[in-house]
């Protein structure tokens, strides 16, 4: 359950992020007749995530396209987290860039699919990293984990909406990007034990029996998953414990 609420936590806010700097530079710039698009392009993005998401499905159960769909997941999720890190700082610069070429054409019709194509892209490029994440999610209370998440992720938007100024967007994605690494890592061992399972290396049933503990049902697998929470836990404590060193060592300033 866990493991799908940070997942649908975190993509649910970075789209709530990516849609309020497209509908804001929209009203800021006095193009809000392009806004239609804006709600056009997330719908277009949540069909073509679910559609992602029900081809999935069709092939969980069985071994090969688990390990497969897992080391797909695996790369594309790590190569997701990277750029965000070196994207990040100057996301909404650039988002605001990008846009401003799709809005610039004289004809309207051209500026409003420009806005639609770049909001599906966006969007519906979280969606599928969320649909890769949650097809390697074996836990027996995973749609409880996804339905908080998108709670969470709602209720976070409206803070970020109210009280933006005093949320820590840099820290919240460090972490949960920590989270995602490591739970990468799990998937891959959990890839490797699926490619065991339909046969493919030489010796797999010895493979296979031997890698079962680090399955997500395994003994060790929980430690795994266990370990993935204290890792962030630490993580957050180390980033306090600095901000509190960093206050410290502020000037006094006096009158």
């Amino acid at each position: 359950m866990l493991q799908a609420f940070v997942i649908v936590l975190r993509e649910g806010f970075e789209s709530f992020l990516i849609v309020a700097i497209i509908a804001t530079y929209l009203q800021r710039t006095g193009r809000r007749l392009l806004l239609p698009a804006v709600w056009w392009g997330i719908l277009a993005s949540v069909f073509l995530s679910v559609i992602l998401g029900y081809f999935l499905f069709q092939g969980a159960s069985q071994p090969l396209w688990e390990g497969i769909t897992g080391v797909v997941s695996a790369v594309l999720v790590t190569w997701f987290v990277i750029h965000m890190w070196k994207t990040a700082p100057h996301l909404k610069k650039d988002m605001e860039s990008k846009l401003s070429e799709k809005t610039s054409v004289p004809s309207t019709k051209a500026a409003y699919l420009g806005v639609f194509s770049f909001t599906t892209f966006m969007i519906a490029r979280e969606g599928m990293e969320t649909a890769l994440l949650l097809i390697q999610v074996h836990e027996p209370k995973a749609v409880t984990g996804i339905l908080l998440g998108v709670v969470a992720a709602a209720f976070m938007a409206f803070l970020w909406t109210r009280l933006g100024h005093r949320i820590n967007l840099k820290l919240f994605f460090q972490v949960t990007a920590l989270f995602l690494l490591l739970f990468v890592a799990q998937v891959l061992i959990y890839s490797f034990h699926e490619f065991c399972e339909a046969g493919i290396f030489p010796n797999s049933e010895v493979l296979h029996n031997a890698t079962e503990p680090f399955s997500p049902e395994g003994i060790y697998g929980k430690w795994i998953s266990l370990g993935m929470v204290l890792v962030c836990a630490f993580w957050l404590l180390g980033a306090w414990v600095v901000s509190l060193f960093s206050k410290q060592d502020e000037p006094v300033l006096t009158k």
